[in-house]
């Protein structure tokens, strides 16, 4: 037999290397299956509660997923339909994560951001936007008339825009580094290149099945799998991110009707060539089907970031390959041709040839093309009806904005 604490000692960095056949089957307090940044911030917050945490990740490290692929904005919640999770999350998210980056000195900046109307049929627009953040408790922002805004951003053109000044920027990696500290130092053990490959409901309650990634990575597609370790947890919070949902289909005793459909979109940014930023805000412009628009970030070290765009792509129909993130992360170069016209309605002044591929991230949604944007799934026993098991659905933009508040629903909602 495995004891749980030699997995959660010796196996905490190397993942489960070394185990030998026969399937050891342990009892567990708490599971987290997923070391991205709502993962990372749930873990911790299960083991502030008192909680015995372990974190299951099949990637070599946290964060390599949607948590490292993204704008690193801390969004201010204007957004989302009032009532929505999106919406009571992000803005408590908001104001936690300022809040915890300025006491853990994580770097980030409240850059303030622009949304910006260039044509007369978008000023509209702006106003249904405000009238939305209103309602979501987002009070501060200040509608402008295209001159104001030009004479803040010389660079910039537009008929109007709306001033957002707590949107900011955060060093996402740092923010991980400290969440997955705190949760160490209060004795949670995560391990690396492990990858739950399935889950039962049963008499005995929860049980998933446990391998090294290596393994799965060697298994032949369509072959029973042994596990090379068997937990059963007390609770069981599924954030896999892109994984999630396959994860879910996976839980044999889970009614699949709780399991929505899955949809993946990437998008890719591109960095402009030029040393100097050309602009000191964050500017984006209205919202897109699938997305908010083609818009200008900056990262703490002044670097322009044009995106993401909006690629729909089938992710999700190889569960293995899925599972081990064998997502196609590459920048086609021949992008960039559709960015240029969708940058110059806001930034008519951008060079040809100045943008160069960057990087790309995907997003897993739970809606796909011409369907309205879906709300995040944080669903438990009140909804599904199995005791102890959390599913994370669908949890994109503004993810990482909401990932303490995330955890914070958890365990004021689903802590037993």
């Amino acid at each position: 037999m495995l004891p749980l604490r030699r997995f959660a000692g010796a196996y905490r960095r190397r993942g489960l290397a070394g185990i030998a056949p026969g399937a050891p089957r342990e009892a567990a307090d708490a599971v987290v299956v997923g070391a991205g940044v709502v993962g990372l911030a749930v873990a911790r917050a299960l083991a502030m509660a008192g909680r015995e945490v372990v974190v299951v990740e099949a990637a070599p490290s946290f964060g390599t997923g949607t948590s490292s692929r993204n704008s690193e904005v801390i969004h201010a919640g204007i957004y989302y339909p009032p009532g929505s999770l999106k919406a009571s999350l992000c803005v408590r998210g908001r104001e936690m994560l300022y809040k915890y980056c300025a006491e853990r000195e994580i770097p980030h900046k409240q850059l303030g951001k622009l949304i910006v109307a260039t044509g007369v049929a978008e000023t509209a627009k702006l106003d249904m936007l405000l009238k939305n953040a209103k309602e979501n408790g987002v009070d501060d922002l200040q509608m402008m008339e295209g001159s104001e805004a030009m004479e803040m951003e010389p660079e910039l053109r537009c008929l109007k825009a709306l001033l957002s000044p707590r949107t900011g920027i955060v060093d996402s990696h740092s923010l991980m580094i400290s969440l997955l500290a705190d949760a160490e130092n209060l004795g949670t053990a995560i391990s690396y290149n492990t990858t739950v490959t399935n889950g039962y409901i049963g008499d005995e309650g929860l049980e998933l099945h446990i391998s090294e990634s290596k393994a799965l990575e060697n298994h032949s597609v369509g072959s029973p799998m042994s596990p090379q370790l068997i937990l059963f947890p007390k609770l069981l919070i599924n954030s896999a991110g892109l994984s999630a949902a396959p994860l879910a289909k996976r839980f044999h005793g889970l009614n699949q009707v709780f399991v929505p459909p899955a949809y993946y979109a990437r998008g890719c940014y591109f960095t402009l060539s030029q040393t100097k930023s050309p602009f000191s805000h964050l500017i984006y412009p209205l919202p897109e089907d699938g997305g908010i628009g083609v818009h200008v970030t900056l990262d703490l070290n002044g670097v322009v970031r044009f995106g993401p765009d909006v690629e729909w792509i089938d992710g999700g129909k190889d569960v293995t390959s899925c599972f081990l993130s064998r997502f196609d992360y590459s920048v086609n170069p021949t992008r960039c041709s559709k960015f240029y016209p969708v940058i110059r309605k806001y930034f008519p002044n951008l060079k040809d040839d100045s943008l160069e591929p960057g990087y790309s991230g995907i997003r897993p949604k739970l809606s796909g093309p011409g369907q309205p944007p879906s709300d995040f799934v944080i669903q438990g026993e009140d909804i599904h009806g199995v005791p102890g098991l959390v599913n994370l659905f669908g949890i994109e933009s503004p993810g990482l904005t909401s990932s303490l508040a995330i955890a914070e629903y958890i365990v004021s909602r689903y802590l037993r």
